[in-house]
């Protein structure tokens, strides 16, 4: 059954606004993973042959991949550039630009890299913008760029190279549709970019130290009510006898919002709802405070949790003082975010630390996980390019949706760099993968973020065989990341309101200085507080975002 998030964006896709991150061995003689869907390309071509045949019109351009024969077209390509070649390659010239240059001139098209400072990427793309300098293939996670210049006539529409039937064959069937239409940004046909595809929509997960829940006795628990009684009892009755446990520390409430948000039982007013409008307008939002408000006047709640740093966070985890947190999805074992379960066991055998499913939520009993959107970042064409040009970007962009392409530029060769389980790539050797691939695969690989997987399954189980020992672990947090229907990720980029820059500050300010309030408050006041939290949001402007917002998405 489709999620409710996701079909109601697919709904609403037509008329809303989405906007919101060499080696000793020779490429050529190697063979990619799976070149199967190069057929797609001599499918296409007899396709065409057919069409020619029985008298239908071809589409005037030709975008997927080996349908059509380029004449020494060149594209110039933006590269994000992080400082991080290793010795005897450069950004542009290396065995991945060469591959892809071996490859694409097959079909007529001259690949050339343009370096960008990774950090300086906004700013250098307006500038070259500005100037009339920018590659053909611009790059961007700020979709309220691509749609700045589009709606200035500065870029493409895109929707003639790619919705013909016969057109980006490989880029419909790796992407698919909804990813697709996320390019849409005007709300229109008009297709403004190619927006890349998440590997994974997992975002976060609750943690639970489970060898203390298993010598308590306890079970999981379900509901808000229950997890509050599951807190209390870590806290206070620790197997451990420990009395500086926190009980709860968050995040950014994203596993807390869909326990207690009332807008997530409606899919359109959850997406026209907004980081800066939800507490004001979302009835869930006053009952998830009290809930805070409750756990922290019991001794339960970990006040600065917001406030702290990573460190300083990963050094409460490691040394035991937080009986449960919500983090980022397989925190609680992630080498990138200090190995936090890995480290504690150092110091105490038999710890362990597990995440937990959503909680069912107190209006309607239903489990919602808080996702990231289907789409990463956006690749666009400037007027600048002709449209030979534009229409030898997409016939490249076509390609890195193949296995041939972003598959082997982001997974590399079979036998050198991975061996096959199932269907899915498993790492060899990661330090030699790190050295030879990993260090510009991402940002080779334009039309994916995180890697090219069939699904969320096949994402997950090779991520799982990085951290030997906790394959478990992180198969389990995926799973629990992504239980339930799915509710938009509380941020603000998916729409910039006209008024949002002039009144986001003021908005933010209130949103601050109130919630210590509303957690400290005491819980006969909590009410009387609230409602002078939501006529302070009032006066900061939070009535006209909402307004804006609502136009926007339900005209």
């Amino acid at each position: 059954m489709r999620k409710k998030f996701i079909s109601t964006v697919l709904a609403l896709s037509t008329v809303v606004t989405l906007l919101s991150g060499c080696g000793s061995s020779n490429s050529a003689e190697n063979k990619p993973a799976d070149s199967k869907e190069s057929s797609v390309a001599a499918t296409t071509a007899s396709q065409s042959e057919d069409n020619s045949a029985s008298g239908e019109t071809q589409s005037k351009y030709q975008t997927t991949f080996g349908s059509k024969q380029f004449d020494d077209v060149t594209i110039k390509v933006e590269l994000w550039d992080r400082e991080n070649s290793p010795a005897g390659a450069t950004i542009t010239d290396n065995k991945w630009t060469k591959y892809i240059q071996e490859k694409m001139g097959e079909v007529g098209i001259n690949v050339e890299f343009v370096p960008v400072p990774r950090g300086d990427e906004v700013t250098w793309l307006r500038s070259a913008m500005a100037g009339g300098t920018a590659p053909d293939i611009v790059l961007t996670y700020t979709y309220s760029i691509a749609q700045e210049y589009y709606e200035q006539g500065g870029v493409w529409d895109l929707s003639e190279f790619i919705d013909g039937d016969d057109q980006a064959l490989n880029m419909k069937k790796y992407l698919g549709q909804e990813v697709i239409d996320y390019g849409r940004l005007t709300g229109g046909d008009e297709l403004c970019g190619i927006i890349a595809r998440r590997a994974t929509t997992a975002r976060s997960n609750f943690y639970v130290r489970k060898d203390w829940m298993d010598e308590l006795g306890l079970k999981e628990p379900t509901t808000p009510d229950e997890l509050y009684d599951f807190v209390d009892k870590m806290v206070k009755e620790n197997p451990d006898g420990r009395t500086d446990v926190f009980g709860i520390s968050t995040w950014d409430d994203g596993y807390f919002l869909g326990a207690f948000s009332k807008l997530a039982t409606d899919p359109t007013e959850s997406l026209i709802a907004c980081k800066l409008t939800r507490d004001y307008y979302d009835e869930g939002m006053r009952e998830l405070y009290r809930f805070k408000n409750k756990c922290y006047n019991n001794g339960l709640m970990d006040l600065e949790s917001y406030a702290r740093s990573n460190d300083d966070f990963t050094s409460f985890i490691v040394n035991g003082k937080y009986a449960t947190f919500e983090d980022h999805v397989i925190a609680s074992v992630d080498l990138s975010r200090g190995s936090r379960l890995q480290t504690l066991r150092e110091n105490d055998p038999d710890a362990d630390i597990v995440s937990i499913a959503p909680l069912k939520n107190i209006w309607d009993g239903k489990q919602y996980s808080t996702i990231y959107s289907p789409g990463g970042l956006i690749a666009f064409c400037p007027k600048s390019a002709d449209e030979t040009t534009v229409e030898a970007c997409m016939t490249y962009l076509d390609w890195l949706c193949t296995k041939e392409g972003g598959f082997t530029i982001y997974h590399g060769f079979e036998g050198e760099h991975y061996t096959l389980e199932d269907g899915v790539p498993i790492i060899k050797d990661a330090s030699y993968n790190t050295a030879d691939k990993d260090w510009i695969a991402g940002d080779l690989f334009l039309t994916g973020n995180a890697g090219y997987f069939e699904n969320d399954e096949a994402f997950s189980k090779s991520t799982s065989l990085k951290y030997p020992g906790y394959e478990d672990h992180v198969l389990r947090d995926y799973k629990n990341a992504l239980t339930g229907d799915y509710i938009n990720d509380i941020d603000d980029s998916l729409y910039t309101s006209p008024s949002q820059a002039e009144l986001s500050a003021d908005i933010n300010l209130v949103k601050e200085e109130w919630a210590v309030k509303l957690l400290t408050c005491s819980e006969a006041d909590f009410d009387a507080t609230f409602e002078e939290y939501k006529e302070a949001l009032k006066e900061a402007g939070v009535e006209t975002i909402d307004a804006e917002r609502r136009e926007h998405f339900t005209k």
